[in-house]
């Protein structure tokens, strides 16, 4: 059994093809090597270039996004990682996701002041739904009792102040009057 074994894989091997370095042959494989060496040398490292640039703008865009109220020093951060070889990425990318607690301490809110322009443009336009409006409002009397609001924030403070009053009065013009039974006997 195993002589016969043996037999056939030398019959096999005496059939096989015999081996080639490449699956082209003269002229193609020079042209076929040119330019091999031509997207090495040119395209790679382009490609190479552009996806350390994405990669090293991407905590910058995170932070834009969560609108961190750093991202102008995380995108500083991410400038400086280019210079230094992606050194200093690792740390803008941790800074982006962190939440900025010692910043709410000192200034009374952990959102960039666009978040809250963003906010007021969604008011004027009306698409700020009554909830966010009222948690804005409310997070605005914070920053206001900590210090001095900027104009911009004082009136959207302002805006939303009305906004809830009108809010309040409408409600009590659609409540019905209900009368108890001694305003009946009166009006009788």
């Amino acid at each position: 059994m195993l002589k016969r074994l043996f037999a056939v894989f030398w019959v096999l091997g005496l059939a096989a093809a015999p081996a080639r370095a490449s699956f082209l042959s003269g002229e193609a494989l020079d042209t076929f090597a040119d330019i091999l060496a031509l997207v090495v040398l040119f395209v790679v490292p382009v490609v190479v270039i552009v996806l350390f640039w994405i990669v090293h703008v991407l905590p910058e865009k995170i932070a834009e996004k969560r609108h961190h109220p750093q991202t102008a020093a995380i995108t500083t951060l991410c400038l400086l990682s280019l210079v230094f070889g992606g050194l200093l990425w690792p740390i803008a990318w941790l800074w982006a996701y962190t939440k900025p607690v010692a910043y709410r301490v000192a200034y009374g809110t952990d959102k960039d002041e666009h978040w809250y322009d963003e906010m007021a443009e969604k008011h004027r336009q009306g698409t700020l739904l009554r909830e966010e409006a009222f948690h804005l409002r409310e997070e605005l009397e914070a920053m206001e009792a900590r210090g001095a609001l900027p104009p911009n924030l004082r009136s959207l403070k302002d805006e939303l102040a009305r906004l809830r009053l009108a809010d309040a009065q409408s409600r009590t013009a659609a409540e019905p009057v209900v009368r108890g039974p001694a305003s009946k006997d009166k009006a009788a």
